[in-house]
């Protein structure tokens, strides 16, 4: 505890860090407050049947991403996932349109023409899930509208306004990472995450203390030990690499040695991040669509989709999981260029030819270190279930792993390492009680 504090003394005496965290500070106050201000014409009150909505299945996650704004019928309500959906689109484009695949070879200008690009999808995303969005409202929470108003002409000046949110959000997310600390995008994303703990710590206390069959205080500090041990095998998941030896042949020029030394290609065993459990909890939700149209007498398979608890709705779960992390690396990791790279830059692997066996040889490394991963990525995105068989509540058992855990854990690692790079480049120690963290690049999309 002492060394924590005098770490923070130490982040308020470097100049620079104290106003990038400062920044920070600001700037997420701004979104959170924006979370509350509801569109124009809206009565908060009136909104039961929509925040009902977003107790459970996909709504859920995406009121989750947006830190509540989406059950107010905030300014805020899409939050950032538009942007975050034209990335991953940019990204599936990098890797299978050729104009895309040489824009993103162009260094700085290239990436600067991928981010406009993505900015105008982000637009044309909003242009449609923003009228959704309130078609949506309307039906969940008709008197919720201004008596006097008409949908019909509130929805034009209302998609303006959450399309303007949206892309305020990622504005800010912006000035975060060029001002602030961190990754702007992400840190608005955990933050969202975080805003819902403290009442769902509160509810599960009072279950536990209250309820007939809650276990007491005992049950409470199992609980808080199962969430520790899951939290620090997320920590291990996000950190662990698979290190390829590369080595460099030696060059002469004029007096002076170039190359030579060994290096490393950090292979992650993490690297499709969270994006396979996004792609699985959507096409889950395919199938809750179309049982929810049909009569009360479901049948057997119906009720197990919908239920996420069930066996059959895990055991296909986590089947999509795996197929999606594969997929998903595959997309991102091109052993091919990175072969390519290598012998343009006379690095090659000990033991390996360069070229078509390099490429070979990096695809089936990343291969090994998938299974394992996708297997716990899958492991950590049922643990809500599990928990909910424990009779956690629904709200304090989404920390027990998911997408929520995932991105916490790598967005504060990564903020982490940022605040120490500052704090070790005036040499004072890190976070850490070993004074340094592994740079593993850590981003939630």
């Amino acid at each position: 505890m002492k060394k924590f504090i005098e770490t923070l003394k130490n982040c308020w005496k470097v100049e620079d860090l104290r106003q990038r965290l400062l920044i920070t500070i600001l700037f997420t106050a701004i979104y959170r407050f924006g979370s509350f201000v509801v569109l124009p014409g809206i009565n908060p009150a009136k909104l039961e049947s929509l925040q009902s909505q977003t107790a459970g299945g996909l709504m859920s996650l995406l009121d989750m991403f947006s830190g509540g704004a989406f059950s107010n019928a905030s300014i805020f309500a899409l939050g950032i996932m538009p942007y975050i959906s034209a990335s991953i689109v940019m990204q599936i484009l990098a890797v299978a349109v050729p104009y895309f695949q040489k824009m993103q070879r162009e260094g700085e200008s290239g990436r600067k023409k991928i981010n406009w690009y993505t900015r105008l999808l982000t637009v044309a995303i909003l242009v449609f899930q923003a009228p959704a969005y309130l078609m949506n409202l309307k039906t969940q929470a008709s008197q919720a509208l201004a008596s006097g108003i008409s949908w019909t002409v509130f929805i034009v000046p209302a998609t303006i306004i959450l399309a303007a949110g949206s892309m305020f959000i990622l504005w800010l997310g912006e000035r975060i990472t060029d001002k602030g600390v961190g990754n702007g995008v992400s840190l608005i994303i955990m933050i969202g995450i975080i805003a819902r703990l403290p009442q769902a710590f509160v509810q599960e206390v009072t279950s536990r203390f209250t309820a007939i069959s809650g276990g007491g205080i005992v049950m409470f500090i199992a609980e808080i030990l199962i969430l520790y041990a899951v939290v620090c095998a997320s920590i291990l998941l996000v950190q662990g690499t698979r290190k390829v030896p590369v080595q460099y042949a030696k060059r002469l020029v004029g007096n002076k040695q170039y190359g030579g030394a060994r290096q490393y290609i950090p292979l992650k065993l993490f690297a499709a991040n969270v994006m396979p459990i996004i792609f699985a909890q959507a096409l889950m939700f395919v199938p809750l669509v179309i049982v929810q149209y049909q009569s009360d007498n479901a049948s057997w398979l119906g009720r197990s989709l919908m239920d996420n608890r069930s066996v059959l709705y895990n055991v296909i779960y986590v089947i999509l999981i795996i197929a999606f992390t594969y997929f998903y690396t595959a997309i991102t990791l091109n052993a091919t260029q990175m072969a390519e790279d290598m012998k343009r830059n006379n690095g090659f692997i000990p033991g390996v030819r360069p070229g078509k066996d390099t490429a070979d040889y990096i695809d089936t490394v990343m291969s090994r270190i998938t299974f394992p991963g996708s297997l716990f990525i899958a492991f950590i995105a049922v643990m809500p279930a599990l928990a909910g068989l424990l009779n956690v509540q629904q709200g304090f058992s989404q920390f027990f792993g998911g997408t929520s855990l995932l991105i916490l854990v790598g967005v504060v690692i990564d903020t982490l390492q940022q605040i120490e790079s500052h704090l070790m480049m005036r040499h004072y120690d890190g976070l850490l009680n070993s004074g340094h963290t592994r740079n593993s690049g850590v981003s939630v999309y």
